[in-house]
């Protein structure tokens, strides 16, 4: 039986075989803060190995949804109500998206984000063991570049746990994708464009199972969508579009061994104001 630090906590099997056998065989794995999280940034992770042979996709979500914003029908619901929405949403993407497994957490936001106390150990506990019982190959995860705050302390998380392993059980590619901020600053030779062609229908029907967060008016669905297909057009200014749908992510990679968090990300963003600068510079008619 495996067991997660929160009594809440939960591992769906949409095939029915065992947890030990679907988490055992995962190839990508994506880590959200929320639910609904995944569908987005994990697209590409989602995408490949739907119907695939030999690539099994597993999803971990790792707060409990309770405090997101509520509306329409969902307005009167208790936290506690709500967070079981959330919950079974997430199963229905996990069904529909044939995914491996899907692990849920159950911290909630401000236990993710607590820098005092034991919480955040928990969260980086519960991840390494999510990393050893998979090993997968591929990571997807918060990019650091994000500006909602659980989302930025996942990504740490997550980047905390793969240290914690042993080099050799450590994925091969941690990648931080966007959701609450685009990465198309990033520069062309550092920017990993993760190309997600065709099935669209599908995409749209995981972006659409959070009825909870779109009904209200936050239209997640068509703004990914949108997002994705924007990057593919606007990736290349002097060809024509080589794909339907672009994820843009930083490569987290090297920072699985060591490195300052901050100053990676820093150093990415000065050689974007470098480039900026240096454009308008060659440019500008001086006078």
């Amino acid at each position: 039986m495996i067991t997660f630090s929160r009594n809440q906590a939960e591992v769906f099997v949409p095939s029915g075989i065992s947890v030990e056998a679907a988490l055992g065989r995962t190839t990508e794995l994506g880590i959200g803060a929320h639910q609904d999280d995944l569908e987005i940034l994990a697209a590409p992770g989602i995408l490949a190995c739907f119907r695939a042979v030999h690539r099994f996709f597993t999803g971990v979500v790792v707060s409990d949804g309770a405090g997101s914003v509520r509306s329409g029908a969902y307005a009167g619901l208790s936290d506690a109500d709500f967070a079981e929405v959330r919950r079974r949403e997430q199963r229905h993407a996990a069904a529909l998206g044939e995914y491996s497994a899907q692990i849920q957490l159950g911290f909630s936001s401000r236990e993710v984000k607590a820098v005092d106390g034991p919480t955040r150990a928990l969260v980086v506990q519960d991840l390494t063991r999510v990393l050893t019982l998979t090993q997968p190959d591929t990571v997807y995860t918060h990019n650091l570049a994000d500006k909602h705050d659980t989302h930025v302390a996942v990504g740490l998380a997550v980047l905390a746990a793969c240290r914690n392993l042993p080099e050799s059980e450590r994925p091969r590619r941690l990648l931080g994708c966007e959701v609450w901020r685009d990465l198309d600053w990033l520069g062309e030779d550092e920017k990993c464009a993760l190309a997600i062609d065709g099935q669209e229908h599908l995409q749209a029907a995981l972006l659409g199972v959070f009825d909870s967060q779109i009904s209200g008016g936050k239209r997640y669905d068509l703004a990914t969508l949108g997002r994705r297909r924007a990057h593919a057009t606007y990736s290349e200014s002097h060809r024509s579009d080589s794909h339907t749908g672009l994820v843009f992510a930083m490569d987290l990679t090297p920072l699985m061994a060591t490195g300052d968090v901050s100053e990676y990300v820093s150093a990415a963003i000065r050689r974007f104001e470098g480039d900026v600068r240096a454009r308008i510079a060659r440019l500008e008619v001086k006078t």
